[in-house]
């Protein structure tokens, strides 16, 4: 079994916003497998597909980007999962947007939800995959950043993003971390 973590903020006011592009990875999954409507668990909503062989369940966090870490450990508590077995899918604002990087372990980056992941799990050793949504242009701050909509001119690649971040993660449940990252990182 495998658990996968898509992080963001709930809210009608942050969708489509650069900070829920995990968000939009775990619908992308979802309907390419049909999951039947989220049930309300783990300080989330989470649904079930399979992927290959392998029982998936789709996590997103309704804690806010910063406490995401709240619903990942509940989850694997719950379903006994070792770290290797599930994996958080983030944004990125220091990768270019469209570019994926997947990794088994590591630092946050300032990424806010992967930094609170990281001190309720209690360490950096588990996989994730950060998307692309950077640069920062300049005189921007971060935080309006991340909560911004993507232009309209960027919608195009961040759709292809999406389902580019869908395809490594069936990567990582049917082939695993290293044969996922040499599929997709850098593309």
């Amino acid at each position: 079994m495998k658990l996968v973590v898509g992080l963001g903020n709930p809210g009608k006011q942050y969708e489509g916003t650069r900070h829920n592009i995990g968000f939009d990875v775990i619908a992308e999954l979802a309907r390419r497998h049909g999951a039947g409507r989220p049930k309300g668990r783990f300080a989330g909503e989470t649904c079930e597909i399979a992927i290959g062989t392998e029982k998936v369940v789709l996590l997103t966090p309704l804690t806010y980007m910063n406490a995401s870490g709240r619903s990942v450990q509940e989850a694997k508590d719950f379903f006994k999962l070792e770290l290797d077995s599930l994996i958080v899918v983030c944004d990125d604002f220091q990768l270019p947007l469209g570019k994926l990087r997947i990794r088994d372990g590591g630092r946050s980056g300032g990424q806010k939800g992967l930094d609170d992941c990281i001190r309720k799990l209690g360490t950096t050793e588990f996989p994730r995959l950060r998307l692309g949504i950077g640069p920062i242009p300049p005189r921007w701050e971060t935080v309006d950043f991340v909560l911004g909509k993507f232009d309209p001119e960027s919608r195009d690649e961040t759709n292809r993003m999406v389902v580019r971040g869908a395809d490594a993660i069936e990567a990582w449940a049917k082939l695993g971390i290293i044969e996922a990252a040499n599929r997709f990182n850098g593309v």
